[in-house]
């Protein structure tokens, strides 16, 4: 089901001035802590890989303000936007990024594993699609106990053409899981264009095939994104099933710290940071009369604040004792 038509939306949900707030604090918080990110490397502070998710702020923020606490996300190696927006500590993030013990994995995980349960983070994996059938997993767990929590599947472009995206989609419409599955289609997957690597023009047009809602949104659009995605997890916590949304975005970086992004023309890459959507939405808050200039400068003060804090908590913590290499990794001995 494409849902690109202006009858489509005629009874999309419109998120309130104090929720607009909120989807825009989370963009805020992400586009800064990349931009703190990409300079710690850069000074040597941290060596580490990073994938910048620079340009997709928009499609986990106006999501999560749809989740309640004890809903669910599973996500990939590129998703550090997804974990804050859900709600990861930033000094328990930037430890981990770090590799201290005071980090989500005592500093064993690192940027790439990044997993924090007490704020529904459940996994962060470095497999491709490999999200989705893990959170179909948790996502049966809750049809059994009658929770009704709901569980985000998020993914790139380049996830739809594994096994795994197929399989899990097949199963979640059988079984009627409920579970979203998100795929942030920022045209590229890894160094391959879209249309190099995928038969179809939009990703959505899959669910077809496992008889379940698919939807193409503007992922870097606050108000549609948010629509889509309440109606989805709305859908999913009533025992409605799964939905499959493809939120078309842009990165402005490219795949991993490093990459040169050559595999990205000079123009495209130029037209989509003039539409960034972290001041786009900004200054339509100032418009709509929602907010004020200096109501948002308190607010981007917090977080840079909060941010800096994180990065001296993490640096000033101890890394992990050569004890930790056995710990949580071997059963300690009589225990069964």
């Amino acid at each position: 089901m494409q849902s690109s038509s202006e009858d489509a939306r005629v009874n999309r949900a419109i998120p309130d001035a104090e929720t607009q707030l909120e989807i825009y604090r989370r963009m805020a918080l992400i586009a800064r802590n990349d931009e703190v990110s990409r300079k710690v490397i850069k000074t040597g502070r941290l060596m580490m890989p990073y994938y910048s998710p620079r340009g997709q702020e928009v499609i986990p923020s106006a999501l999560s303000v749809n989740l309640n606490h004890d809903d669910q996300i599973c996500t990939i190696y590129r998703g550090t936007h997804d974990m804050l927006a859900k709600g990861v500590p930033l000094r328990d993030l930037w430890a981990e990024v770090a590799g201290r013990v005071t980090g989500t994995c005592k500093g064993k995980g690192g940027p790439m594993h990044i997993t924090h349960p007490a704020s529904g983070a459940i996994l962060t994996t470095g497999i491709v699609g490999s999200s989705m059938p893990i959170a179909n997993g948790l996502a049966w767990a809750h049809k059994l106990d009658g929770s009704k929590r709901v569980v985000i599947a998020y993914f790139g472009d380049a996830a739809s053409n594994i096994g795994a995206f197929h399989e899990s989609l097949n199963l979640a419409s059988l079984w009627k899981l409920p579970v979203i599955f998100v795929c942030q289609n920022n045209l590229f997957g890894e160094h391959t264009r879209y249309e190099n690597a995928t038969s179809v023009d939009q990703v959505s047009k899959r669910s077809a095939s496992y008889s379940m809602p698919g939807v193409t949104v503007d992922g870097n659009d606050p108000i549609e994104m948010y629509a889509a995605a309440h109606e989805a997890i709305a859908r999913a916590r009533e025992g409605g099933g799964p939905t499959l949304i493809e939120a078309m975005t842009f990165r402005f970086h490219g795949h991993v710290f490093g990459d040169d992004d050559s595999y990205m023309t000079k123009e495209e890459k130029a037209a989509a940071i003039a539409k960034d959507p972290v001041p786009a939405f900004r200054a339509k808050l100032i418009a709509d009369g929602i907010a004020t200039e200096e109501d948002l400068a308190a607010m981007e003060k917090t977080i840079a604040d909060d941010i800096e804090d994180a990065v001296q908590y993490a640096l000033g913590s101890d890394l992990p004792h050569a004890s930790e290499l056995t710990t949580d990794v071997y059963a300690e001995a009589g225990v069964a």
